[in-house]
């Protein structure tokens, strides 16, 4: 009996330091921070891998993921500076980087990032117009991302970055955008044509100017030629002349040449007057006509003068 009891109480106890070794061991996963109190007060950060705990007095009071977190952020709707009305729609990432902070810094640091991004939000797009919050999307998500991460300093939170999915303005405003869309890309068409027709006129022009040059240095061209041409015939005629008459010159020097000169204007004389009496009714002739000696010998003192 007694040892039954005593083996009883031994596998009480031996049940109860399975239990209080099994509470004192603490596994915390990778990427995973456990906050620890003791005795209702922070006592430290578990870091992965495996950990002990005095199970009397240590308890996990708070679990965080350390890696990066992505938060939906709630749409709403925002007033642009020229009063239009702008549905937003943004996906926020973060990620906790002191766990302490985030256990102690915020009763809810989720609750407390997407209320200020909201709040942000609607403070930025009140300074533009709605044209610009389409332009300016990259400035927008700087500034709320720049905004939240000095805030969340004091929660143990890192603002990574934040990105507009969506911005739906009313009905009447997109209808107004594309007429507006469809009238600035006629007026570019109208643009583009005038320009090609402009275009067009100006090589017209300039053609027509280059072929009226090429015509005008083709005919003055050719009155050059033609010039050159005719002063070249001139020349050779004045040379063949010359040529000739030295030719005569020669001959009427050389012995014999005086009277077959004498004979040859003899000849072309009476010619003359022979061709003159067919074709004409009144023929005047020289009061000698019967003396063909003396018009020889004229003609032969003639030539010896100018010889």
């Amino acid at each position: 009996m007694n040892i039954s009891f005593l083996n009883m109480i031994g596998l009480v106890f031996l049940v109860a330091a399975c239990i209080l070794v099994y509470r004192a061991i603490l596994i915390v996963p990778q990427q995973r921070a456990y906050v620890i109190e003791r005795l209702g007060r922070f006592f430290a950060v578990s870091k992965p891998g495996l950990n002990f705990i005095n199970p009397f007095f240590d308890r996990v009071a708070y679990h965080h993921d350390l890696r990066e977190i992505p938060l939906d952020v709630p749409s709403q709707i925002c007033i642009t500076r020229d009063n239009t009305q702008l549905q937003v729609d943004g996906i926020l990432y973060f990620q906790v980087t002191d766990p302490k902070l985030a256990s102690y810094g915020s009763s809810n640091y989720v609750i407390a990032i997407t209320q200020l991004a909201q709040t942000t939000l609607r403070s930025i797009i009140g300074r533009m117009e709605l044209d610009r919050t389409f332009e300016e999307r990259d400035q927008i998500n700087a500034t709320v991302v720049s905004a939240l991460d000095e805030a969340a300093l004091s929660w143990g939170v890192k603002v990574l970055r934040y990105e507009i999915k969506d911005l739906t303005p009313p009905k009447e405003i997109l209808r107004a955008m594309q007429q507006q869309i469809t009238a600035e890309r006629e007026k570019r068409a109208v643009i583009a044509a005038s320009e090609g027709k402009k275009q067009e006129q100006i090589n017209l022009a300039v053609g027509a100017r280059e072929a009226a040059i090429a015509e005008s240095e083709g005919e003055k061209q050719a009155e050059i030629n033609r010039a050159q041409g005719e002063a070249a015939a001139i020349l050779a005629k004045a040379e063949a002349t010359a040529t000739a008459l030295r030719q005569i010159g020669a001959a009427i020097s050389a012995q014999g040449g005086l009277p077959a000169v004498n004979m040859q204007i003899a000849g072309q004389y009476i010619e003359a007057f022979a061709n003159l009496a067919k074709q004409n009714n009144t023929l005047i002739v020289p009061s000698n006509l019967s003396d063909i000696s003396g018009l020889i010998a004229t003609a032969t003192a003639v030539i010896k003068k100018t010889d």
